[in-house]
C-alpha cells in the first residue's frame, strides 16, 4: 500500500515538470507562442487523463483490500412459527340476576323487621311482617266453619252411600264444604302476603323501610337483597364478531379498581342484533369466591376471537408502506462469515394486530432474518453489516 502512494507522488512530480524538460509551463507561456502553448496544454491534459485512470485503478484495489469499509449496520430478528391468540378488547359492567329490591304485596303497617344489614339469609326465610288488619281472626272463624262443613258433608256422604236421605241433601253438603274450603284457601293466600320472605339465599344489603312505617302494595321499597355467588358481566359486541365470539370462548377480565385479573368464559352469546347500534349481547360468568366483586363494577374484557396455532409475528414498527399502499419489510440474505449480507425487499400481507405485534399472512417463511434496527436506512440489493446487540 505504501509503494502505491509513492508511485502517485512520483507521477505528480513528473507532471509538474511537463513534457518539455527544457522549459517550464511559465517559460512556455512567456514565449507568447500560441502553437507551443497549445502543444503544452495538450500534453498536460493527456498526462492528467492517464493519472485519473491510475487513481481509479488504485481506488478499486484499495476497496478490495480494505477490511474496514463502511456498510450500513443493522440488527435482525429471525421469524418463527408460534401460537397467536388475538383478543377483542371491550368494557362491561358486573351484574347479578340475584339482586332484588323487595316490595310488599299487601298494604298496611310494617309491624316487624326481623333482619339487619349485612345479615345472611336463606331462601324462604321470613324477613318482615305487615299488620294483617284482623285477617288472622277471620281465618280462624272460616276454619271453624270449614271444619263443621266437612263433618256435615262426611256424615251426609255416609248416609247417601247407605241409600238414606235425598241426593239433594248430599250435594248441598258437598257444595257447602267445598265453598268453605276455598274461602279458607283464599284468605290464607291473602294472609301469606303479609309475610315478606327471601326469594333466594343471599345477604341483606339494605333495610330501606323502618319498622312501624306504613307501606303500600307494589310501591314501597322494603329490603335490598343480593347474592354475590352468581355474578356475570354483560357487554355489547359489534355484529362483525358474531361468528367468532361464541359460547365458551376464553375471556380475560380485569377489574382496575380492585387491581385484579381473572380468567373466565363466555356464558351466553346473544342471537339478536340491535338495529340501533349493530351489536349483540354477551354474558361472561364471573367466579366470586371471595365476594370482592360487586354489582355495577366496571371491568375491562379481552375476549379471544381468533387463534392461529402457527403464525409469524412481527413488531409493527419495522413494517413500511409504499406509494401503492403495499406493506413491506427487508430481509437479510446470503450472509457470509463476516456477517455481511444483502438486503432484500419483501412485499407482505398482514392480518390481526395484538399490542405492538402483527400477524404476517403472506410473504415470509419460518427462519427468515428480518432487518430490524437500521431497516429505514437500507435499499433493496444493498450490502449490509449484521451486528449483535
Amino acid at each position: 500500500m505504501k509503494n502505491i502512494y509513492i508511485l502517485i507522488i512520483g507521477s505528480l512530480l513528473v507532471l509538474s515538470c511537463g513534457g518539455n524538460k527544457e522549459k517550464t509551463v511559465d517559460e512556455i507561456i512567456a514565449t507568447n507562442n500560441l502553437e507551443k502553448i497549445r502543444l503544452k496544454r495538450a500534453e498536460i491534459i493527456t498526462q492528467q487523463q492517464e493519472l485519473n485512470a491510475a487513481i481509479k485503478s488504485i481506488d478499486v484495489k484499495i476497496s478490495e483490500l480494505d477490511k474496514t469499509k463502511k456498510l450500513p449496520l443493522i440488527t435482525t430478528i429471525k421469524t418463527k412459527n408460534e401460537e397467536f391468540i388475538h383478543f377483542l378488547e371491550l368494557q362491561g359492567n358486573v351484574n347479578t340476576k340475584n339482586l332484588l329490591t323487595l316490595r310488599p304485596e299487601f298494604s298496611g303497617v310494617l309491624t316487624n323487621v326481623y333482619v339487619t344489614e349485612g345479615q345472611k339469609v336463606n331462601k324462604g326465610q321470613v324477613l318482615a311482617k305487615i299488620d294483617d288488619g284482623g285477617m288472622s281472626q277471620q281465618l280462624a272463624q272460616l276454619q271453624i266453619q270449614a271444619t263443621l262443613a266437612k263433618t256435615t258433608f262426611e256424615r251426609q256422604q255416609r248416609l247417601w252411600e247407605q241409600k238414606i236421605g235425598s241426593e239433594i241433601q248430599y250435594l248441598q253438603a258437598k257444595s257447602s264444604y267445598e265453598a268453605q274450603t276455598e274461602a279458607v284457601n283464599q284468605l290464607k293466600s291473602q294472609l301469606a302476603k303479609t309475610i315478606i320472605r327471601a326469594p333466594f339465599s343471599g345477604t341483606i344489603d339494605d333495610v330501606i323501610t323502618e319498622q312501624g312505617s306504613v307501606v303500600s302494595a307494589g310501591m314501597s321499597e322494603l329490603i335490598l337483597l343480593v347474592n354475590l355467588d352468581d355474578m356475570y358481566i354483560e357487554t355489547d359486541v359489534p355484529e362483525s364478531y358474531i361468528s367468532s365470539i361464541t359460547k365458551d370462548k376464553k375471556v380475560e377480565v380485569e377489574f382496575p379498581i380492585l387491581g385484579k385479573t381473572i380468567e373466565a368464559k363466555v356464558r351466553q352469546a346473544g342471537n339478536y342484533i340491535n338495529p340501533a347500534n349493530r351489536t349483540f349481547k354477551v354474558e361472561i360468568a364471573v367466579p366470586n369466591a371471595d365476594k370482592s366483586i360487586k354489582p355495577n363494577l366496571t371491568a375491562k374484557l379481552k375476549i379471544n376471537d381468533y387463534t392461529s396455532p402457527s403464525a409469524i409475528l412481527l413488531p409493527q414498527s419495522i413494517i413500511s408502506e409504499n406509494a401503492e399502499g403495499q406493506q413491506y419489510v427487508y430481509i437479510a440474505t446470503n450472509e457470509n462469515k463476516s456477517k455481511e449480507a444483502i438486503a432484500k425487499k419483501i412485499i407482505i400481507e398482514t392480518g390481526k394486530t395484538q399490542g405492538d405485534v402483527i400477524e404476517v399472512l403472506k410473504g415470509l417463511n419460518d427462519g427468515d432474518q428480518i432487518i430490524n434496527e437500521g431497516a429505514r436506512n437500507v435499499k433493496d440489493g444493498q450490502t449490509v453489516k449484521i451486528i449483535t446487540l
